[in-house]
């Protein structure tokens, strides 16, 4: 969501002593919110991974897509927290999210451990690029504590980018 969209935010606020300007933190909030949303459903496409991969890699793979789901699931909270602490509401219910993700869908019906790396790494660099964008709108808006937020999540999401594209990389 770009700021202009952002500006025509209808969220409603509680009332707080935050010095951020109402309309920024109105922004913010529908900002964070479509991370939230995208977080999320990242998490479900990490557990759709960890739940139906097959192979020979099958340990290591499953294992590791349920570690990022585990991370991921850390940073979900933290970003809905960012959004309460601003006033607004974080918005987790299924529908919403599933309206409001810009991640692709995973595809259903894979089982190889090399489909669901391509999978999970093309979910994850979504991810990060939505991310990153935020960082920009964050800054944009004035607020240093959601920017860091998502510099922090985004660090963490290109580690565990390496990671996945590390199973389709060969060594030349």
């Amino acid at each position: 969501m770009s700021v202009a969209e952002a500006k025509k935010s209808t969220t409603s606020l509680t009332k707080t002593k935050n010095d951020l300007p109402e309309d920024a933190r109105r922004q913010l909030v529908d900002l964070i919110n479509a991370r939230l949303a995208d977080a999320l459903d990242l998490r479900m496409q990490c557990k759709q991974a960890h739940w139906n991969v097959k192979g020979p890699h099958f340990i290591g793979l499953h294992k590791l897509f349920d570690e990022i789901s585990d991370v991921v699931s850390d940073f979900t909270d933290e970003i809905a927290e960012r959004a309460v602490q601003l006033g607004g509401q974080a918005e987790g219910r299924v529908g919403p999210v599933a309206r409001r993700s810009t991640l692709p869908e995973y595809p259903f019906g894979i089982k190889n451990g090399t489909d669901h790396v391509e999978a999970l790494s093309t979910a994850l660099a979504a991810f990060g690029q939505g991310v990153r964008a935020g960082i920009d709108q964050a800054e944009e808006l004035g607020d240093q504590d959601t920017m860091d937020l998502f510099v922090e999540v985004s660090r963490e999401i290109d580690k565990y980018l390496w990671f996945v594209e590390a199973h389709q990389q060969a060594e030349n």
